[in-house]
């Protein structure tokens, strides 16, 4: 894949060098192991579930952190081949770091473990002032000016 240069891009928009910090970072991005496999899926309106294949973790053996729009999930297992021997070991037990990129006002709910997999939810909270709001419209007859609001200067062209 060849590199993209997204320079010019900094020069012509203002105020939007936070867009084009996630563009640098998503084509420069880190090569990620494909352990475990995960699934990301929509729950519900601003609702996510992420969900990882952890199998043989316990859940004292992982954790989940967020900083900065970034949710960090490692799993540390304690060395426990000492003393088996293997003739196949299909099951990796092997510790694992995936992170994910979360956009801005989605926030991390709750987690849970079962059946070996790892369910991770996550919902999307706007703030009140960011939301759409409705303006009410006036028929413009009832329009008055109050005390505290300068008389208008009326202008002519005589």
């Amino acid at each position: 894949m060849s590199n993209l240069d997204f320079s010019p891009f900094y020069r012509s928009f203002i105020g939007f060098d936070h867009l084009a910090n996630l563009m640098d970072a998503a084509v420069r991005n880190e090569k990620q192991p494909a352990y475990p496999p995960y699934n990301i899926e929509v729950t519900g309106e601003d609702q996510y579930r992420i969900t990882m294949a952890i199998a043989g973790f316990g859940e004292d053996e992982l954790s989940i952190e967020t900083e900065h729009n970034t949710l960090l999930v490692k799993g540390q297992r304690a060395d426990k081949t000492e003393g088996r021997r293997f003739l196949h070991q299909g099951i990796a037990e092997r510790n694992f770091e995936r992170k994910f990129q979360l956009s801005d006002y989605i926030k991390v709910t709750g987690a849970s473990v079962a059946n070996g997999l790892l369910h991770i939810e996550l919902v999307r909270e706007v703030p009140e002032a960011l939301k759409p709001r409705k303006i009410a419209i006036s028929n413009g007859s009832s329009t008055t000016l109050n005390s505290s609001t300068p008389a208008l200067a009326q202008v002519s062209n005589a």
